[in-house]
């Protein structure tokens, strides 16, 4: 299995945005956390990349699980989500896959949120 779960859509990088957020919000999570790759790039190094957006994205309930099964599961939280503009301006989803993420841990406890979470990632996904 990959890390990352992925889709290329047929929307804009901007109104793909905005439909991640209400498929992210249907499953239950909210963007905590959002970094814009391009804008840092220029701002830390000078250099032009692609637009490029990393989302934290968060399920409070499954995070609650999650970290009552493992206490330093945080550093795999929250789940990001990727929002690109490929080079033939293409834009392309992708969302962490929690399953191999928390298969790193060991934890048997995990499987159930991972699975859990990998199904709404999954859904927030297919409903692009």
């Amino acid at each position: 299995m990959s890390y990352y779960l992925s889709k290329t859509v047929d929307y804009s990088f901007e109104n793909a945005i905005t439909k991640v957020f209400e498929e992210l919000k249907k499953e239950g999570f909210g963007v905590l956390t959002e970094i814009d790759v391009k804008e840092t790039l220029k701002k830390k190094l000078d250099v032009d990349f692609r637009k490029y957006k990393i989302f934290g994205a968060c399920n409070p309930p499954l995070a609650y699980k999650a970290l009552s099964k493992e206490e330093n599961i945080g550093v795999l939280l929250p789940c990001n989500v990727i929002v690109q503009e490929k080079e033939d301006g293409k834009v392309q989803v992708s969302t962490v896959n929690p399953l191999e993420a928390m298969k790193t841990v060991g934890n048997k406890e995990l499987e159930e949120v991972a699975s859990d979470v990998s199904l709404k990632l999954k859904r927030v996904l297919e409903n692009l």
